[in-house]
């Protein structure tokens, strides 16, 4: 088992699980996908399609070493400017913002990996046919 941290879609506060390291992240999303199942951090995380994280901002360090799981944070937060938090602007001191996002992992289905891009169902028609 290791220590996997992700940071939070809307604040950029970083969170954590212990879970295998063969599975394989496809992303970290705002809503859940269509057809993913979710399961909660601290339930089994390898039996459903990803994890169900609720932004506490507390996974800058492992539970069980207490090590940072980035590096050093006082020198992280001193040479990384901080922008408006999100996807791309981690902020392992920060306290979470209480929302919910979602890690989502790889699935096959038959062979292939499922697209977690689902497409439109009423798709805007320029055609003006009746």
């Amino acid at each position: 088992m290791v220590w996997v941290t992700y940071h939070c879609p809307y604040c950029g506060a970083v969170t954590g699980v212990e879970r295998d390291a063969y599975m394989n992240d496809k992303c970290v999303t705002r809503e859940p996908l269509d057809g993913w199942t979710y399961a909660d951090a601290t339930d089994d995380v390898e039996r459903a399609d990803g994890i169900r994280f609720v932004c506490l901002g507390d996974g800058a360090r492992d539970p069980d070493t207490g090590a940072d799981a980035g590096g050093d944070l006082e020198e992280q937060a001193s040479t990384t400017a901080a922008g408006e938090g999100g996807a791309n602007d981690p902020r392992p001191n920060e306290d979470g913002c209480g929302r919910t996002f979602y890690l989502n992992y790889v699935r096959y289905a038959d062979g292939q990996e499922v697209d977690h891009r689902t497409p439109d169902i009423d798709r805007p028609r320029f055609d003006f046919s009746p």
